[in-house]
């Protein structure tokens, strides 16, 4: 469901200023915090992986700068201080001690690894302070790993891949194949698959996997490989430099013709730019048709965020402007940034995004953000979605006898 309002950006100002009931009440009555306002640790792959870090890092300072343009949070600026973590768990931990020490900011935001995500979430666990952890998809993180302190923004691994079963269940494969990057986010997707397309369609069954190193994809021998399986439908995980690199080969050697393939993130606009011409047609796909998306609101977004950056918005810049105005929602409802007000504030906490209400579940600190689903196509010479439709995350959060048998707080 989309929130339906006036046009304009006088619609998004509405919209993300009033927030959803609870959090707009907190605005007005939240004590004022300290006249230097609120600072914020950020921390992301803003080297390794700028082509989602960067687009998130202007979403979220758009709207850090439309914040402060309104008052900022109880009376204070809402400053962000933003630290590359070097896309690895012994520098993400290193710069999260920074910040907290250095910088003094109240919490903690941010990762995109998986495996980093999880050294934060245990850095925050042990230091006692907040974590938002916004990108990160590992199951781990709100499962087996999850923690008091650390609660999850985008829908998880598990989420999304139920998304795309849901969409492939029909199609009549009965045998798949799974290449995923060979780290934690591409063994929890792996795992997932497994599970979740036995109980979709039960004689289904996996002919084979592929797991490359991240970032170093022998695309040749991985797609012979795939080859040599003869499945009727890959599920693939890959992204970033190696899902174009597996593409570009895999169009070579007419691997994806007559075969379903279901791909995680693909239609992000991230992922799709770099494959120019090279975008399969037909993928089922979780990402992000930004040009397509009429709500008022989401094209007053996209209108401020071309108008600043010269540019288009990508799923990391909704993203980015999403965490910003949460971020504000839940100082100003806590009315302080007291670490235990903000955890407690977390629980079912209710609030506003450009695809709709959205609530943090408090078993599990999980949100229920959703994802686009689609199918992969070309505009001209642009990667695009077409048949797509916005999927509910509350619809697939983990089941609760699940999510209590994993947790071990």
């Amino acid at each position: 469901m989309h929130l339906k309002l006036a046009s304009g950006r006088s619609a998004l100002a509405a919209m993300l200023a009033a927030g959803i009931g609870a959090a707009a009440a907190g605005l007005a009555c939240a004590p004022a915090m300290a006249q230097g306002g609120v600072k914020v640790g950020e921390l992301n792959s803003y080297s390794r992986f700028a082509a989602f870090a960067v687009p998130y890092r202007n979403g979220m300072q758009l709207a850090q700068e439309e914040i402060n343009a309104k008052g900022g949070v109880s009376g204070g600026k809402l400053e962000i201080i933003f630290r590359d973590d070097g896309a690895t768990p012994s520098d993400a931990v290193r710069v999260a001690e920074e910040l907290l020490t250095r910088e003094n900011v109240a919490f903690l935001a941010g990762t995109f690894l998986s495996n980093v995500g999880l050294a934060v979430a245990d850095f925050a666990n042990q230091k006692r302070t907040l974590f938002i952890a916004t990108e990160p998809l590992t199951d781990a993180i709100t499962m087996a790993a999850g923690n008091r302190y650390t609660f999850r923004i985008r829908p998880s691994t598990y989420m999304q891949t139920k998304m795309l079963v849901e969409a492939v269940k029909g199609k009549g494969v009965k045998k798949w194949a799974i290449v995923a990057p060979n780290y934690e986010y591409g063994q929890s997707a792996a795992a997932n698959f497994r599970k979740l397309i036995k109980a979709a369609t039960p004689d289904a069954e996996i002919v084979g996997e592929q797991f490359p190193a991240l970032g170093k994809i022998d695309a040749g021998a991985t797609v012979a490989a795939l080859e040599n399986l003869k499945p009727d439908g890959i599920f693939n995980v890959l992204f970033g430099a190696d899902l174009t690199t597996f593409v570009r080969e895999g169009n070579t050697r007419g691997l994806f013709e007559k075969r379903i393939v279901a791909s995680l993130l693909t239609g992000e606009p991230e992922y799709l730019l770099p494959l120019g011409e090279e975008v399969p047609e037909g993928w089922i796909v979780t990402g992000y048709p930004w040009d397509q998306i009429s709500e008022p609101a989401h094209k007053a977004f996209v209108d401020a965020y071309r108008a600043k950056f010269n540019d288009t918005p990508r799923l990391g810049s909704f993203l980015g402007y999403t965490v910003g105005y949460m971020m504000r929602d839940l100082i100003a409802k806590a009315g302080s940034t007291d670490t235990e007000k903000l955890l407690a504030t977390l629980q079912d906490f209710k609030f506003a995004s450009l695809a709709g209400p959205l609530t943090i579940r408090a078993l599990d600190h999980q949100s229920t953000m959703g994802a686009w689903v689609g199918e992969t196509t070309r505009a001209g010479k642009v990667g695009s979605m077409k048949n797509w439709q916005y999927e509910d995350g509350a619809k697939y959060l983990v089941p609760e006898a699940e999510v209590r048998a994993a947790r071990k707080e």
